[in-house]
């Protein structure tokens, strides 16, 4: 199969279910599940950046994660774990659009029985189900929204409309006051669909939203040792983890590291997210 990561530094706050024993003799070390709240799932997500912070190149042909993580296996093994023990997986249209062909299922990228059986096991379907952010309801015609899954879209109530002319099996969850409620939305698919936990696979903007209303818990972030650079205009700029939200110096959200991994020059870092209660995004 894989050699083991390398542990460095693990220290679990976590008490939910762990790994199995085949998937911890490679990860050399456990995830532990938070407990999941009643109000809304739990939120991990993962991504792979590069030395100086970017997610993409934004170039056809190197506009993905891949790009940046060089095909790295350890970090496609690692992507299969964390989506194995998700509910759903949360995405921004644009990452949606980028990935046409892309299914989100297990052993997508690594194929090993193991991500398969981990689902079975925490008692979740075959396929995560999706939940796309989106605004404007444009939707790409996408290998994923034709698979046997729950399909939801967190939207606006025109962008609600315009979808579900595309695609009806979509079910939309819009705001009280016609626009996306982010928080609203999540509440909806803990308590009326069931979904416990949830990883965002979107991109800087989704991972701001998530920070700017405090839903997220856990992040991991597999480092790269490639430096990307951002060029100057009219070049297109090249996304960092964060987009779309800041936060004031006084008061910025801080993660809690909780373990540390190598591979070669790679490392794998898993952390905690910790908001201040002063905080407020701007």
């Amino acid at each position: 199969m894989m050699q083991p990561f390398s542990l460095l530094f693990e220290e679990e706050p976590n008490h939910g279910p762990g790994l199995p024993a085949e998937i911890r003799a490679i990860y050399q070390g456990d995830w532990r599940l938070p407990t999941i709240p009643e109000s809304r799932p739990a939120v991990w997500t993962n991504f792979v950046v590069s030395h100086d912070g970017r997610i993409a190149f934004n170039q056809p042909g190197w506009n993905g994660g891949n790009a940046i993580s060089r095909g790295n296996r350890y970090d496609h093994w690692l992507m299969e774990v964390v989506r194995a023990r998700a509910d759903a997986i949360l995405l921004g249209a644009s990452t949606l659009r980028a990935a046409r062909r892309h299914r989100w299922e297990p052993g997508e990228l690594v194929d090993w029985s193991a991500f398969a059986a981990l689902r079975a096991a925490e008692d979740r379907p075959p396929l995560p189900a999706l939940a796309i952010l989106s605004a404007s309801g444009e939707l790409p015609v996408a290998t994923a929204l034709t698979l046997p899954r729950a399909l939801f879209l967190i939207t606006t109530a025109s962008g609600a409309e315009r979808a579900q002319a595309r695609y009806p099996q979509l079910i939309c969850l819009v705001g009280a006051d016609g626009q996306i409620d982010l928080a609203d939305a999540f509440v909806t698919l803990r308590q009326h669909y069931g979904i416990r936990t949830m990883l965002s696979e979107g991109g800087g903007r989704t991972y701001g939203t998530l920070l700017a209303t405090r839903l997220i818990d856990e992040v991991f972030l597999t480092i790269s040792p490639i430096i990307v650079g951002n060029p100057t205009p009219p070049a297109p700029a090249r996304p960092g983890l964060v987009e779309g939200t800041g936060f004031p110096p006084q008061h910025p959200p801080r993660l809690r590291l909780i373990s540390l991994r190598r591979v070669s020059d790679f490392l794998f870092q898993r952390a905690q997210l910790v908001f201040d209660p002063a905080a407020e995004a701007v």
